[in-house]
């Protein structure tokens, strides 16, 4: 390896992890932040749904702007953008203030990642390219394992306001190393889907802020019954418009493929699943059993440490024998963690009787990520793996920001703050949501082709003017 590969792999990882670290270390100051801003379930879920949905929507057009002004100056500005947003956090003098912050960090994160994986595969050759995306993904994957631990460890040893701070120095290290040391690359001129992007941005809002406002303004109420239904129609406007842009940022020809439809809409219901549990499970962690942010941290690692452990070995053997077995029985898993949580969860019960649900739950989310990454990339014709790889990611973080509505919904139909065993009143059935949603994935895993189906279908070449 190159210096200037080096450099690459160096500077593209460190930012990765930056940026994936953000969107978990947050979870173990949660409590903290809520006392310190007196912010309600909604304010504290939007703190973490800003973050993904601004992420998602613009995830798609981060990489065109990258391919038009230059992916080398755009990952820059991304970094920039990121760190400037992350001091703002830290500095927000209310609840209100950090969630337009978290805005912006969302923005600037939809700059890093695409760019980072496409300045990656530019810098490298073909027969290196797998060795250095394996190291990349491992780093990023520190964030996982570490996000929650990192999290708790500032919170209580600093403040809150430091995980935010930990990123300005970062990003203002990386910028200048990443302008000096990387080379520039352009992609494919292709045009801004301006509609597409606003259409998709207002369809995802409006059905997440009705399904947030449900209990606190009245499910029948005017507000939320006109959001859901805004939402709904821009959504459908957003397909109808996909279907005849010139230039549309999600093809839907892809879906046509059952491999890449049923991938998907697994991948949607894990991170629905998934995102949810965490942000209650860290809370519970301190509001129902006591424990501090580095304690809540530590007492997590039993289920995200799975990631490191079992992910690896589950690629392999989803290699050998496809990916369909892997998804259905990780994402079962994962809903059987979920549900014996749900089952147990009381204010006075010992930690040591989480620690089984939680390794299993891990253990099926270990096992599923990898296999499901493959058969959605593997279910297209090369020429779309670029557009299959960003929707894949984009609806990660759109599950992810519905999930969370929907367990927060559940959550404040009766769950408050006021004891632990207030608040583990609606947790039990939050965390039995997300074993719902994960057991939805399950079943769309079964529609996932078989292995001999899946590379057969990866091998036909898509129509070329088809949308």
């Amino acid at each position: 390896m190159t210096t200037t590969r080096r450099w690459i792999l160096a500077l593209t990882s460190l930012a990765s992890l930056m940026v994936a670290l953000d969107a978990l270390v947050v979870t173990t100051a949660l409590s903290t932040i809520r006392i310190d801003l007196g912010a309600s379930i909604e304010e504290l879920e939007w703190t973490v749904n800003a973050y993904s949905l601004s992420f998602a929507v613009l995830l798609m057009t981060g990489a065109v702007l990258g391919d038009r002004f230059g992916r080398r100056r755009m990952f820059a500005a991304g970094i920039g953008l990121f760190t400037a947003a992350s001091a703002a956090c830290a500095l927000a003098p209310d609840v209100g203030t950090l969630i337009a912050a978290r805005t912006v960090q969302g923005a600037g994160a939809a700059l890093v990642m695409p760019l980072a994986l496409a300045l990656l595969t530019a810098g490298f050759p073909a027969e290196q390219r797998g060795k250095a995306m394996g190291l990349f993904s491992a780093v990023t994957g520190l964030a996982v394992l570490g996000g929650p631990v990192v999290g708790g460890a500032i919170t209580e040893g600093l403040d809150w306001e430091w995980i935010f701070w930990l990123n300005v120095p970062i990003g203002l290290a990386v910028i200048p190393l990443a302008l000096a040391r990387l080379e520039e690359s352009f992609g494919p001129r292709r045009p801004l889907d301006l509609p597409g992007v606003a259409l998709v941005t207002g369809g995802s809002l409006g059905l997440v802020w009705g399904l947030v406002r449900g209990n606190s303004a009245g499910w029948g109420s005017l507000e939320v019954v006109g959001m859901l239904a805004l939402g709904a129609l821009l959504v459908a406007g957003f397909v109808a418009w996909e279907l005849q842009a010139p230039a549309p940022m999600l093809p839907l020809r892809v879906f046509r493929s059952h491999g890449f439809s049923a991938g998907n809409a697994a991948n949607f219901f894990q991170f629905a699943s998934l995102f949810g549990a965490v942000f209650f499970m860290a809370q519970f962690l301190q509001t129902g059993l006591g424990y501090g942010p580095l304690g809540t941290g530590l007492r997590m690692l039993p289920w995200t440490a799975t990631l490191t452990l079992v992910a690896p070995f589950a690629g392999v053997l989803a290699d050998r024998f496809g990916e369909r077995p892997f998804i259905a029985g990780g994402l079962l898993l994962q809903s059987a963690g979920m549900a014996w949580i749900a089952l147990i969860a009381d204010p006075g019960m010992a930690y040591g009787e989480l620690i089984a649900p939680l390794i299993v739950a891990g253990s099926g989310t270990s096992m599923a990520m990898p296999a499901m990454q493959s058969a959605v990339l593997g279910a297209v014709a090369p020429s779309d793996i670029g557009h299959a790889s960003g929707t894949f990611a984009t609806l990660r973080q759109l599950g992810a920001a519905f999930g969370l509505a929907i367990l927060v919904a559940v959550f404040a139909g009766a769950g408050s703050y006021v004891s632990p065993a207030a608040f583990a009143d609606d947790f039990a059935p939050a965390i039995g949501v997300s074993a719902g949603l994960a057991c939805a994935g399950a079943l769309a895993a079964l529609l996932v082709p078989g292995r001999r189906s899946a590379r057969v279908a990866a091998t036909v070449p898509a129509p070329e003017a088809a949308r």
